[in-house]
């Protein structure tokens, strides 16, 4: 079974979209579980929140990684973060039995992609995405590293990387705004 997150419901068929690797193309997971993340982006869900203007792709906020078992690994880089990005947000989690494989390597474990449309064979109704990642945190599916259980080299690591990625992010006023909100740098 292949599993793809949406905020959009009543979706039929997939389709093929650019995204952060710049080919068209529908992300799926063999697990379930991982796909929970994609329910809510905390840059395109802050900015509405707070009234930012923007137009255009949202850029995509993905604290996330994974355990040397495969399993899924998020990490809050901002205290309440989990809560921040997914408490209250709805979305669905399509699934389908098969996908044609498009070829294109990710190195990201339990991934496949579909460079070709994909009919849903079933939809799910996901009412709280926080409610869901907590359930699989219970269930050992994934694990959640807290902020306030970042070790010092972390949220050194943390600190450094968020400056830089404001720095690279000019030609992103909606990650800009996100960051600034968040971690008030640039202000």
């Amino acid at each position: 079974m292949y599993y793809h997150a949406s905020s959009v419901g009543e979706i039929k068929i997939l389709e093929p979209r650019v995204s952060n690797h710049n080919v068209p193309l529908i992300y799926f997971s063999e697990k379930r579980e991982n796909v929970l993340v994609y329910l809510s982006n905390a840059v395109e869900k802050y900015c509405k929140e707070t009234g930012f203007a923007h137009s255009g792709k949202w850029k995509k906020w993905g604290p996330y990684g994974f355990n040397k078992d495969g399993t899924l690994r998020i990490e809050e880089y901002y205290p309440n973060a989990l809560e921040d990005t997914y408490k209250g947000v709805s979305g669905y989690i399509y699934s389908v039995e098969n996908i044609k494989d498009s070829g294109f390597a990710l190195q990201i474990p339990n991934a496949a992609t579909s460079s070709e449309p994909v009919t849903v064979e079933h939809c799910e109704f996901v009412s709280d995405a926080l409610e869901a990642i907590l359930a699989a945190e219970k269930e050992g599916l994934i694990t959640i590293l807290r902020y306030e259980d970042l070790s010092e080299a972390k949220l050194e690591w943390n600190e450094r990387t968020i400056k830089e990625e404001y720095k690279n992010a000019a030609h992103q006023p909606d990650y800009r705004h996100f960051i600034e909100g968040k971690f008030h740098i640039g202000e």
